[in-house]
């Protein structure tokens, strides 16, 4: 889903454009496209809950692993990666199946575990990162009266974290709204229509609404397991979860993560956007 690049908002004020705000179809945007009917997920959570973690920004105490300290690069294979991977899933993480092969979903999980780290996101597995596997960091709690079962998108950091029954259940890494302003011609209900938004993901207090099974179509292109909790923007899984925000409004995730999400995250579940 490219954005065509515009020069200000001004030029969303395009004669006979939708001005939108988000990626999907939303439920209320009858003038767009009807909602289709809710869809039930019941994908299984295959990874056991991850251990109980400390306070949110320390550190969990004493090392009572020991990582294997090799450096390791994308397309590595052997067992240091299969130990990467079974780490990241048991602090809550999702980097794919732990196979030993370290490829573009454990990379996605590593991008997200640095930056909870305070280490710049990087596919090299070096001293800093198996230092901070040993002693992990809990992600920053944004809401702190919040309900025991919500997600947090924290847009400065670019990571989402779900908590269920007040624990961590998941933490992956996301591409949110690059806010830059956009126009798009899509054929959309048999007619060439014209559409225009922000590109931004607001921050504020949300929940999730109704979703969809598989790829869903909408007038900006294909979303994977979208869960909206915001008008037109959802979280949705993509093929293209760059380390910058660059979507046009919606929470973009890999696709392994959408995957399970449905499992996870049900309806009416709180969902809290901030910076």
């Amino acid at each position: 889903m490219g954005d065509r690049r515009l020069p200000g908002v001004a030029a969303l004020l395009t004669v006979g454009a939708v001005l939108l705000t988000g990626c999907g179809t939303s439920a209320t945007q009858v003038r767009l496209a009807a909602a289709p009917a809710i869809t039930s997920i019941t994908t299984t959570p295959t990874a056991a809950s991850p251990s109980a973690t400390p306070p949110a920004g320390a550190a969990a105490g004493p090392s009572a692993v020991a990582a294997p300290k090799k450096q390791l690069k994308l397309g590595a294979k052997g067992e240091a990666v299969m130990w990467l991977q079974n780490r990241l899933r048991e602090l809550g993480y999702r980097p794919g199946k732990a196979d030993g092969r370290y490829g573009g979903s454990t990379l996605t999980a590593v991008w997200a575990f640095q930056k909870v780290n305070g280490i710049r996101p990087t596919s090299t597995i070096a001293k800093r990162t198996w230092t901070a596997l040993e002693n992990p960091r809990t992600p920053k709690v944004l809401v702190k009266n919040g309900r025991p079962t919500r997600a947090e998108v924290n847009l400065t950091k670019q990571i989402m974290v779900l908590y269920v029954g007040g624990q961590v259940k998941l933490i992956t890494h996301i591409s949110s709204g690059s806010g830059v302003p956009y126009c798009e011609t899509a054929t959309w209900q048999g007619k060439t229509q014209r559409f225009c938004g922000s590109a931004s993901t607001p921050t504020g207090d949300f929940k999730t609404t109704w979703r969809a099974k598989g790829w869903h179509r909408s007038y900006l292109g294909q979303l994977y397991n979208p869960i909206f909790f915001n008008g037109g923007i959802a979280f949705h899984g993509a093929l293209s979860v760059p380390l910058y925000p660059a979507s046009h409004g919606c929470v973009r995730m890999p696709m392994n993560v959408a995957v399970e999400l449905p499992g996870l995250l049900g309806k009416g579940v709180p969902v809290h956007v901030r910076r």
